[in-house]
């Protein structure tokens, strides 16, 4: 039955680059309302697997499908057809605009003579603010400038973004980095918005304390491989931090709190 099927499969993925291996025989499903958080650290191999992903990299060996579909000659431009949407660390926003051109630069709305609708792209983005990015103060309005929000605003409107133009899947690379607790705790809320929308999203982090709250099930990059992959009911935040310590080689220091947020 299709429902049955993932939204994204990718099985036995390898990427070399010269004599180095980088991903070594990698499997990993998502599906279609499938919030997944991505862990490791730096070099374990989440960057590459997401540019695989995303078109950027081809990989050295191994197969993607799309809803059961294998993906031949994957790039940048069909993992944008397909849905597939990236929002980076950075944001990729243009300060300097306000809201409603930055929702909309590079697609912008036009009337039937061709020319910007801008009346309609600031009614979306009213739409948009009030559904999606759950801003109701009177003070944030279409033609706020972006350098003036805050980091977790600023991430509601890239997260805004993706959703407006029919993501299926949207990949939030490290995005509570650098910010406040109130801010976390908002872009936490973004993303619990994204699931309500039925839509799929893997969440990049180094933070198991922001992934924990939000996901269904996290899964664990070490040295190219994945080494674990839990559904959330499955294991508790003790015993996934646990889990991170020994893949590390580790075992969990005595001044460790497990229980604290941070």
């Amino acid at each position: 039955m299709t429902e049955n099927i993932p939204l994204v499969s990718m099985k036995g993925i390898t990427k070399n680059f010269g004599t180095i291996e980088a991903l070594r025989g990698l499997d990993l499903e998502i599906g279609s309302n499938d919030i997944v958080g991505l862990l490791g650290d730096n070099g374990a191999g989440k960057s590459t697997l997401m540019k695989i992903l995303t078109g950027v990299y081809l990989p050295s060996r191994g197969e993607i499908f799309w809803k059961g579909k294998k993906l031949v000659n994957h790039n940048v431009k069909m993992a944008r057809d397909l849905g597939i949407e990236t929002v980076f660390q950075d944001r990729a926003l243009c300060e300097q605009h306000s809201i409603w051109r930055n929702i909309f630069m590079g697609r912008e709305i036009t009337t039937k003579f061709g020319f910007l609708d801008v009346k309609k792209m600031r009614e979306e983005t009213i739409k948009l603010m009030k559904n999606t990015m759950g801003f109701t103060s009177a003070a944030i309005e279409p033609n706020n400038v972006v350098g003036f929000m805050s980091g977790g605003e600023r991430q509601g409107v890239a997260i805004s973004r993706a959703l407006y133009f029919n993501s299926n899947l949207i990949i939030l690379d490290e995005p509570t980095t650098g910010l406040s607790l109130a801010e976390t705790q908002k872009v936490l809320g973004f993303i619990k918005r994204i699931k309500n929308e039925g839509k799929a999203v893997i969440f990049i982090s180094h933070n198991i304390y922001h992934v924990y709250p939000v996901v269904d099930r996290i899964v664990l990059v070490d040295r190219g491989k994945i080494e674990y992959n839990y559904s959330k009911k499955e294991v508790s935040l003790e015993e996934l931090i646990g889990s991170m310590y020994t893949v590390a080689g580790h075992t969990v220091p005595d001044d460790v709190d497990i229980g604290a947020g941070g």
